[in-house]
């Protein structure tokens, strides 16, 4: 039986609130059920009773964006069916810890934390926070808060851990102006402050926990930026080396307190040595990215920044099996910001963080420069105080007109045209300004200032890539601008029915119509969850809210257009996407196999949709001509065949990259399909149909048939009823292949096709369809269109001799083994002329075979005893061609000349010993009427 609890347990401002509650297992986590407390928003804590797993305690802390009343402590006896609330201060209190004596389910003790945010400020701690303790199974519960020796005064956020080997040792961390970690050796009755070390209370409403050993009452675990330890009961602290930073929580095993694992802002990390060694962090894909974006690579690559992790430029698609660790790496930028690359040079990438940096990174050179507009670091101050105001995730874009140009956004428009060697203001403050919003947040204990609260701001903002210098901005305090002549005036054009202080989280201009652009906005830190996006199609004169379809509780935070249908949008929600075929007017859900999981952005990129997510990582749906296809008429058809995307050639890839299958990394993400990808539908399939694709090349010559009729299992064809998915690797077929031969070289593969326009034809019984796609050239090669030609086809003349060889020496076999065995059967006596031409005939077969292949060599390494002969020289010769993206040497081209002339030399030889030595032979046999089969 297991339970899980929904919402995360740290407080922040972008937090992943729960709307499901709590959930049991029964089965192991095979499947779930829900048990309620839907309204909890954050189950930071669940207790199961040590004999009955029907009885379970939960901590509660509620809307963290406003006022409700499920929270505080609940239990439940009959497995989750009713929930009795047990503990309740007020509305704005939630429970921030709950323990229960180790064995002992009759004593509890919790901490109740007053919290509060809005879209501006953060409040930790107020009337109703406080501590108090249970002696009856936490049916009823005593304030200990004002107990002999702990704080006077403002209460905030409070962990409690009682020490397993000694019940009576209680340990508090307190959020107060006197705070710090408070030790009972009384079960609660009287404390004394043991640590005020501002390295285990520092952000105290971020972390604030307490563990103790289950042997050793004295060894104090406090989790905070780093992972802080005691060994003498609180008194004093030391660091632990952990993978990451900024701990959160921690489970150590009740009956051994060397086995742990820690909860951070990198994932988890287990420990089997009381935390000297940690296993790693990079085994889990649980990036928290803000923001998506692509750059103009082949193949392109994703960028984005991790909550407290670095920024990542990682492959869309790789030349192995699967995208890992060695495919991505760290870019400009930090933690909370927007990261773009430069349109113009693949080198340099521009990315943003907290405190308003903006940062210039060149790859090659690895200068990374801070280009900042106004460099006045404003850490730890108010919105109120600074010149200008940048959010946590402020925006930062380039024109779609003037790659040069780039764009950030404060609460005023910035662009620069020299890489940020200076900035010039393009706008007015476009937000409302308003000072009251705009403080110093935290409090009342704690000031905490990170620009995570900074207000009125640009928060989004673009300039339509149909119209140049029209330019839109979304600010966080409910503000649409836009301006038609690149920032000169501007227009204050909200919508009124979005009412005040919406957050405007993004702007997505129509690729179609111009004038047209919508907003997607979210009032979640208002704790209004509704999903929010307006759509005007005359450059914000009217207004009109598309939401129809969309969850009421699903609040939107991204959303794009399709670049190739018109009125195809994609919404990301919090909890989730959603598609509209009709410009917005009706959305459905679009989930697929994606997780529950807020969806932060959205872009697209080669017709490829790429996702961000808030612990998940990236999510891609590689190629939307499905989606962009749907229609009813499709359906109605034998066979439809989709549009074929254009494929860059490039190596390896798909599933089994360059050296087959490989044994995926638990977090190794997943390659597109490699080649050119052909969808298609088929109606009515029986067991009877028949189908078949077809590729012809640029002289419309077939190159290869894959049917379910096929003899090599690469040619096989498999097929349903409904939707089909084929992906042709652009090869052409490989040179001929003969069983148990040793070849130095390896033999032929396949030839990839060289760039250009080709065929696919499908045919599906009587049905067929014709649809043309392009092979291009990977840019990262200066190949013109005639190198390609030319290497492709001399690969293709190498290839096609080393099969005449291979089929030659298969002749010769099958000849040979024909003529012993027929001479076995002969009278030798009778037949000395047959005999001895039959001998002739194999020395000579022999001798042929001899110069085309090394028949002495019987294992891989006999080669450098015995030297290879022609078949694998040609081999060899391919592999030499082949080895890189160029037309053919002068050397290759008369190596190739010399090799073939002398395998020509022996495959004429050849012919004759068939053509006249054979024909004589079976001549003899037939003259002296010889049985085919004897019987003896």
């Amino acid at each position: 039986i297991v339970y899980a609890g929904e919402g995360e347990n740290t407080m922040r401002g972008n937090v992943a609130e729960g709307l499901g509650g709590i959930w049991r297992s029964d089965d192991a986590g095979r499947t779930w059920h829900n048990l309620g407390l839907k309204d909890g928003r954050h189950i930071i804590r669940i207790i199961i009773h040590p004999s009955d797993p029907n009885t379970v305690w939960v901590a509660v802390v509620g809307h963290l964006f406003g006022l409700n009343e499920e929270r505080g402590v609940f239990k439940t006896t009959d497995g989750g069916k009713s929930w009795k609330k047990t503990l309740y201060v007020n509305n704005q209190t939630g429970c921030s810890d709950l323990v229960m004596e180790p064995g002992n389910p009759s004593v509890f003790y919790a901490g109740m934390w007053r919290v509060l945010r809005t879209p501006y400020s953060m409040e930790s701690g107020g009337e109703g926070s406080g501590m108090y303790k249970s002696t009856d199974g936490g049916e009823t519960w005593v304030s200990i808060a004002g107990k002999k020796g702990l704080p006077k005064g403002v209460w905030g956020i409070v962990g409690v851990a009682v020490a397993p080997s000694n019940t009576d040792k209680i340990f508090a961390i307190i959020e107060n102006k006197d705070g710090g970690l408070y030790m009972s050796a009384d079960a609660g009755e009287t404390w004394t402050l043991t640590s005020s070390d501002n390295n285990i209370r520092q952000r105290a409403w971020y972390y604030s926990k307490v563990f103790v050993d289950p042997k050793n009452e004295n060894l104090v675990y406090c989790p905070n930026v780093e992972f802080m330890r005691s060994r003498d009961g609180g008194r004093t602290f030391q660091s632990i080396n952990t993978p990451h930073g900024d701990h959160h929580d921690l489970w150590i095993d009740p009956e051994d307190g060397n086995r742990m694992i820690v909860a951070d802002d990198g994932g988890a990390q287990v420990s089997f040595d009381g935390g000297s060694h940690w296993s790693t962090m990079m085994n889990q894909p649980t990036g928290q990215f803000y923001r998506v974006s692509t750059d103009n690579a082949v193949p392109y690559r994703i960028l984005g920044a991790q909550q407290d992790n670095s920024t990542v430029r990682i492959k869309s698609r790789t030349a192995g099996a699967g995208i890992t660790e060695r495919d991505w790496e760290v870019t400009a930028g930090s933690e909370s910001g927007y990261v773009v690359a430069d349109p113009l040079n693949l080198d340099v990438v521009y990315g943003g963080n907290y405190g308003g940096l903006l940062a210039r990174l060149d790859h090659r050179t690895g200068e990374n420069r801070a280009i900042n507009v106004w460099p006045d670091n404003p850490m730890g101050a108010g919105a109120d105080v600074q010149k200008y105001r940048f959010q946590w995730n402020f925006p930062i874009f380039f024109s779609p007109h003037n790659p040069k140009k780039l764009y950030t956004g404060g609460n005023h428009l910035f662009s620069t045209e020299n890489e940020g060697q200076s900035w010039q203001t393009i706008s007015p403050d476009l937000t409302t300004n308003d000072k009251s919003k705009q403080a110093s947040s935290g409090g009342p204990i704690t000031q905490d200032n990170t620009s995570v609260e900074y207000y009125s701001t640009i928060f989004t903002a673009t300039e339509s890539a149909l119209e140049q210098d029209l330019l839109w901005t979304g600010s966080d305090d409910g503000l649409i601008h836009v301006s038609k002549d690149g920032g000169k005036n501007w227009e204050n054009v909200t919508p009124v029915e979005a009412g005040k202080w919406m957050m405007w989280n993004c702007v997505e201009t129509d690729p179609f119509k111009k004038g047209t652009a919508y907003f997607v906005g979210t009032k979640y830190k208002s704790d209004d969850y509704a999903p929010y996006i307006f759509k005007t199609e005359d450059y914000g004169k009217t207004w009109k809210k598309i939401t129809n379809g969309i969850n009421a509780m699903h609040f939107t935070r991204a959303m794009r257009a399709d670049k190739k249908r018109e009125g195809l949008l994609y919404a990301g929600t919090e909890f989730g996407m959603y598609i509209s075929y009709d410009g917005g007017a009706n959305w459905k859900s679009f989930q697929l196999n994606l997780p529950v999981v807020p969806v932060t952005d959205i872009t697209l990129k080669n017709n490829d949709l790429i996702l961000a997510t808030q612990g998940r990582s990236f999510w891609v749906i590689d190629d939307l001509t499905l989606v962009q296809q749907k229609d009813a008429g499709v359906t109605s058809k034998n066979l439809h065949v989709f549009p074929i995307n254009d494929a860059y050639r490039l190596e390896g890839g798909g599933r089994r990259g360059r050296r087959g299958q490989a044994s995926a990394e638990s977090n190794t993400g997943e390659n597109p399909l490699a080649g050119s990808i052909i969808n298609y539908y088929l109606k009515g399939v029986t067991d009877s149909s028949k189908v078949s694709i077809t590729i012809f090349d640029k002289a419309n010559k077939p190159i290869k048939t894959f049917s379910k009729q096929a003899k090599e299992p690469s040619d096989k064809l498999d097929f349903n009823e409904g939707m089909n998915q084929f992906a042709w690797d652009m090869n052409y077929p490989p040179g001929e292949k003969t069983d148990g031969m040793i070849l130095w070289n390896g033999g032929i593969g396949s030839v990839k096709a060289a760039p250009g326009k080709y065929t696919a034809r499908v045919k599906y019984n009587n049905d067929s369809t014709d649809v043309s796609f392009i092979i291009k050239a990977d840019p990262a090669f200066k190949m013109t269109e005639a190198d390609y030609d030319a290497q492709v086809g001399f690969l293709l003349q190498i290839r096609d001799k080393f099969s005449e060889v291979q089929k030659g020496i298969q002749q010769i076999r099958t000849v040979r083994t024909q003529i012993n065995d027929f001479a076995g059967r002969m009278d030798a006596k009778t037949n000395k002329d047959i005999k001895q031409m039959a001998d002739t005939i194999t020395k000579q077969l022999t001798k042929v075979e001899e110069a085309l292949y090394q028949t002495k060599s019987k294992s891989g390494q006999d080669v450098l005893n015995f030297p290879i002969r022609l078949n694998d020289k040609l081999a060899g010769l391919y592999g030499i061609v082949s080895s890189g993206q160029n037309p053919p040497s002068k050397q290759a081209v008369e190596t190739f000349a010399d090799l073939g002339g002398q395998a020509d030399v022996q495959l004429a030889k050849l012919k004759n010993i068939l053509d006249t030595d054979i024909k004589q032979l079976n001549k003899m046999i037939n003259e002296k009427q010889i049985p085919v089969i004897g019987v003896k």
